[in-house]
């Protein structure tokens, strides 16, 4: 099978764990690509701006999918403060949950493919796709 398909296949996988484990807790309403957004916010230190980058679509499509998250209560937007121009982008209680629920259904499914692989294959197929991105 080519690399294309299997990384895809493996996306797959990643996804139906974080859509059955968000289902569970009553957040089956969050948009595709909403589990980056909410992701790369919760992780920290990363701007909106580079989430949206990261996941390679427009400044508008990003503005739309921000707006849903909003509007479904998973996000909060407010002026800054420090900056009246500039709109601050954060988690509210139900964001921070379902971030919570989408590390763990990623760690579960990381903690199956050691058991089954091993967690050197692991890591050298994290170094691959690593170099793959910022080398290409």
């Amino acid at each position: 099978m080519a690399l294309p398909a299997l990384m895809r296949a493996a996306r797959r996988t990643y996804g139906e764990a974080i859509r059955s484990a968000l289902a569970e807790v009553g957040c089956d309403d969050l948009p595709g690509n909403g589990a980056f957004v909410l992701g790369g916010i919760a992780r920290g230190g990363v701007p909106l701006s580079d989430v949206i980058e990261g996941l390679g679509v427009s400044k508008q499509a990003g503005g739309a999918l921000v707006d849903i998250l909003v509007s479904r209560s998973y996000l909060d937007r407010e002026i800054d403060p420090d900056d009246r121009r500039r709109l601050r982008i954060t988690l509210t209680a139900r964001g921070e949950g379902a971030a919570s629920v989408i590390r763990q259904a990623v760690e579960e499914v990381d903690a199956w493919l050691v058991a089954r692989v091993g967690a050197d294959y692991v890591a050298h197929t994290r170094a691959t796709l690593t170099r793959l991105i910022t080398d290409a």
